[in-house]
């Protein structure tokens, strides 16, 4: 009796062993059951990461065309009023300031830029200016393009006049304000006479040609 005691004995570990065994197995099978199937948590902060900066960039850059979108429609409404301070506030205090005119010449720094507007300004009534197809691009943090079409009449020395063209400005922030530290103006439709032949076209004027007669 003892010796079937001790065999006994000796087998009830044995069951122990193998009971603890498959619950081991079963809490693991469980837990892998229940892992979360998505990408590591590294990834996934890395990912928020990047969306937080494009998210801010974004921002930033709706916030720069806001502002240089701003500093175009002040230059605007100056012309419009003949308001030479109002007009030169946008510019660029500086010698460095150029400006391609519409009618070739080339004007340096803001001084002779100021000189010439007063003086035009002087002498010019009912001014009425016209933007369309206005474009705004900021590039990279300091710097924004506008362009533009636009027709615009008045009467200078009591003599009425018109013209259309097109204008390009390069901005530049200065601080915390957008300067315009280029303006580039150019007729829509230059004297053919001074375009290269092979620049040439024939389409008609649309400021001269007059729409057909109705049947």
């Amino acid at each position: 009796m003892r010796g079937n005691e001790g065999v006994k004995g000796k087998a009830a570990p044995a069951r122990t062993t193998a009971t603890t065994t498959a619950a081991t197995t079963s809490a693991t099978t469980q837990q892998d059951s229940t892992a979360p199937l998505g990408p590591p948590a590294t990834t996934t902060g890395t990912r928020t990461r990047r969306a937080a900066v494009q998210t801010r960039a974004q921002a930033a850059e709706a916030a720069a065309t806001k502002a240089v979108r701003a500093a175009f429609d002040t230059l605007i409404d100056g012309i419009r009023k003949a308001d030479a301070e109002a007009v030169m506030s946008i510019y660029w205090n500086s010698p460095q300031l150029i400006l391609f005119n519409n009618n070739g010449t080339v004007t340096k720094s803001w001084t002779q830029v100021r000189s010439n507007r007063e003086d035009l300004y002087a002498k010019v009534r009912d001014v009425k200016l016209d933007v369309r197809d206005v474009n705004v691009r900021v590039l990279g943090s300091g710097t924004g393009v506008v362009s533009c079409l636009w027709e615009q009449s008045q009467t200078h020395d009591g003599s009425s006049e018109r013209a259309t063209g097109r204008l390009t400005l390069v901005f530049q922030k200065v601080g915390t304000e957008w300067k315009a530290v280029h303006a580039h103006t150019s007729p829509d439709r230059p004297d053919p006479s001074r375009l290269l032949p092979s620049e040439r076209t024939n389409e008609p004027d649309p400021a001269t040609t007059k729409p057909p007669a109705k049947p």
